[in-house]
């Protein structure tokens, strides 16, 4: 097991964003975390990045007990999340940004990666001597994608990396996430507002609503649910 949550809450003030949160992710799998906007699942992310405190409840990953330990020591273990809105480092150049993403590592791959890297998003080698923040939308998600492929991880969290793409570029992107877990043997865990792609690119769903998990089970069997066919695939 790669990553096991277990009974996790978090809470905002008085607000109490979720509750008793609980899913496992297998090492090699594409899990995805589907619901409507709001209903806790970028928090579910920070928490196990531990960008935000939990309450309470246990995150295990590769082994560790990390729901207490600091957001730069996780990424340390192999871990890293592609936020909400990309953000990529917009003054610095596209190359730049995929270095930082190894800022971590002191090994002697790191341009072979970046190489490696230009060649899963070509685009990104045109643009290379570009300033980050002059990319298009779709080009800035392939370059937060890289930049986080850049730290090695074993788990990748992706937090809604179609929102406001073309549909061609949203197919691309779940092109390239498909590729990343097959070819390179990446694991991931994808928070996606379009259920309907997640669920065809996915092997395990978890529905959240309000904070709760409602349906879970194979991707397939999610996406033949009536609840959430009529709920979240129109």
């Amino acid at each position: 097991m790669l990553l096991k949550v277990k009974d996790l809450n978090v809470n905002y003030g008085v607000i109490h964003a979720i509750k008793d949160v609980s899913f496992e992710v297998e090492e090699g799998e594409i899990v995805a975390l589907i619901g409507a906007n709001g209903a806790g699942k970028t928090s579910t992310l920070h928490a196990i990045s531990s960008l935000i405190s939990s309450k309470s409840g246990e995150i295990i990953f590769d082994g560790k007990d990390i729901s207490k330990m600091p957001a730069h020591k996780i990424v340390g273990l192999n871990l890293a999340q592609v936020p909400e809105g990309r953000r990529i480092f917009a003054q610095l150049s596209v190359e730049d940004n995929l270095e930082m993403g190894a800022f971590l590592r002191d090994d002697n791959k790191i341009e072979d990666d970046i190489q490696h890297i230009y060649s899963l998003f070509p685009r990104l080698e045109e643009r290379k001597k570009q300033l980050a923040g002059t990319l298009s939308g779709g080009e800035q998600q392939m370059l937060a994608m890289g930049r986080a492929l850049m730290s090695k991880p074993k788990l990748l969290l992706l937090d809604e990396p179609s929102m406001g793409l073309s549909p061609i570029l949203v197919n691309e992107i779940f092109d390239i996430i498909k590729t990343i877990n097959k070819e390179e043997g990446v694991t991931v865990l994808l928070v996606e507002q379009n259920a309907s792609k997640a669920l065809k690119i996915a092997d395990k769903a978890y529905v959240l609503e309000t904070g709760t998990i409602t349906v879970s089970g194979k991707a397939a069997d999610v996406a033949n649910n009536s609840r959430v066919k009529e709920a979240y695939l129109g």
